[in-house]
């Protein structure tokens, strides 16, 4: 089981001092978001900090940027990061798509599908010159006249989806070189729920199992007093829970009332990064690594043989940057004795 990390900074170059310490920790990739920053740029950063660790955008939205931007951005980092990239896309929801983004969001499936297929296809003709035509509902590409007279590190960059529902996730099986959790996650909820449903894509593209890297996401909070660990790991929880996303995701875990309390906080006037009094620890055991440097090494290893990868994380919502940095520096130590 590979360990791959995504590290916190309050600025560009904490965040590549956290990625060049995960690095020499372990972690095989470095993963970047995108929310407070954008998802690509800190690459660009990061591969300048970093020497053999893969660098992917964990995740960048896939529906508001157009695909021939996205693949020219992934070329762009490909040929800074010297072939390191990986391309991470997720859908997002409808109402960060449309009412922050003003991006049309359409049938997510669907749109993302041709979304990968646009982009891979411009990847392979890039250099060539010749025509793109590909029609769609949602992305169709008309491309004439173009020819990638630039360095091009590779013609083809792993594209990695991260999805919860279980159509896109069966998608992710059928097109995806990897699938990428959301930050809440369980060992049995991706044996149960998510490798079944992976399984199903590969089926349908006719692809073995080893073509596909399955990488879970564990948020750690690491201190030495157990309580302290989870109560930091409860505001990343709620601000996970504030969206209905993760309901089908929180009753599988039998937390259905303890998400509908982080909802209802969340509608009367709580703020997302504050809504860690709503978690019940219950909640925080369930979906989180926290606790003791042994409690959470043994959450992490629970993933070993089901999970090809785990993407480690920080606890960093509803924390002071002083707290996050705590959590974050014990996290490296720990993955470096892993």
């Amino acid at each position: 089981m590979r360990i791959t990390y995504g590290p916190w900074g309050e600025t560009i170059d904490e965040l590549a001092d956290a990625a060049r310490r995960a690095e020499r920790a372990g972690a095989e990739v470095v993963w970047v978001p995108e929310l407070y920053r954008s998802a690509t740029v800190p690459v660009a950063a990061l591969a300048h900090a970093t020497e053999s660790a893969r660098l992917g955008t964990g995740i960048a939205l896939a529906f508001t940027r157009s695909p021939l931007v996205t693949a020219l951005e992934a070329l762009d980092l490909d040929e800074i990061s010297g072939g390191r990239f990986v391309l991470g896309l997720g859908s997002g929801v409808r109402r960060l798509n449309e009412d922050w983004h003003r991006a049309r969001f359409g049938k997510p499936v669907a749109h993302m599908r041709e979304t990968v297929r646009d982009i891979r296809a411009f990847w392979a003709e890039a250099r060539t010159g010749k025509a793109i035509d590909l029609p769609g509902v949602y992305e169709p590409m008309r491309i004439r006249g173009y020819q990638r007279l630039v360095h091009q590190e590779r013609d083809a960059i792993p594209v990695y989806l991260a999805a919860m529902g279980p159509m896109m996730t069966r998608l992710a099986g059928e097109i995806g070189d990897g699938w990428i959790s959301h930050e809440l996650h369980s060992p049995q909820y991706l044996a149960t729920v998510v490798l079944p449903n992976l399984a199903e894509g590969l089926a349908q593209a006719g692809r073995p199992r080893g073509s596909l890297d399955v990488v879970a996401s564990v948020l750690c909070a690491v201190d030495d007093d157990p309580a302290v660990a989870r109560r930091r790991a409860a505001g990343t929880v709620g601000f996970y829970g504030s969206v209905r996303t993760y309901a089908d995701f929180c009753a599988a875990h039998g937390l259905s009332a303890e998400h509908d309390a982080v909802l209802e906080a969340f509608r009367a006037g709580a703020a997302a990064d504050g809504l860690a009094a709503a978690v019940p620890d219950r909640m925080v055991e369930a979906v989180t690594a926290a606790g003791t440097a042994e409690d959470v090494r043994r959450r992490i290893l629970a993933f070993d043989g089901i999970a090809d990868s785990v993407k480690l994380s920080p606890a960093s919502h509803g924390m002071t940057p002083s707290e996050i940095r705590t959590c974050q520096d014990r996290l490296i130590a720990l993955m470096a004795a892993l």
